[in-house]
């Protein structure tokens, strides 16, 4: 099973990614912890081949999990992905966990990603590029664009997944799970 799942910033993808990781046995790649280099270096801008040439090997790998949104990974992605999990919460919902996040993240000092420096700072809320701003101006061109790939014929060999609210999350992974478990090695 390669599972991608996506959704706006603070949606939870990369704690579903983890959990459904961990209960098929595969391995688990985080998107952003490849994509985000020490000082805040966006590979995905300054040198997305880099970034497809970090992340492929994974891919190419017979089962996965990942989690992440970014356009230069895309379509490799979707090329081997077995499973698309859209996680389409209410924006409200999203900011009250993105704001959390970022405020316990900015308090505690911890590294984001290890090794790359990387922490939250109360004064780069207001940035373009923090999660807070990225959720809030991105939000609704993700629903729509996301919308749009959930729909296209082109990837109706992709087993895909819409999920509307948190409390769902849970059931999808333990049936993922299950359908996992019944795959032949």
């Amino acid at each position: 099973m390669r599972v991608l799942v996506m959704g706006s910033s603070g949606s939870g993808k990369s704690t579903f990614a983890r959990r459904l990781a961990a209960g098929l046995g595969v391995p688990h790649l985080e998107q952003d912890a490849v994509n985000w280099r020490p000082g805040w270096v966006d590979l995905s801008k300054t040198d997305p081949t880099e970034l497809v040439r970090l992340v492929e090997p994974v891919i190419a790998g017979k089962a996965w999990v990942t989690d992440g949104n970014y356009s230069a990974l895309r379509a490799m992605i979707l090329q081997r992905a077995t499973h698309l999990v859209w996680l389409d919460y209410a924006r409200p919902l999203i900011m009250t966990r993105v704001i959390r996040r970022s405020f316990l993240r900015a308090i505690s000092k911890d590294e984001l990603w290890p090794g790359t420096g990387n922490r939250e700072e109360f004064r780069r809320w207001l940035d373009r590029g923090h999660p807070i701003r990225w959720a809030w101006d991105t939000y609704h061109r993700r629903k729509r664009d996301y919308a749009a790939m959930l729909a296209d014929p082109a990837l109706a060999r992709i087993a895909r997944h819409r999920l509307r609210r948190p409390r769902e999350a849970a059931p999808l992974i333990a049936a993922l799970v299950a359908e996992g478990a019944a795959l032949p090695l």
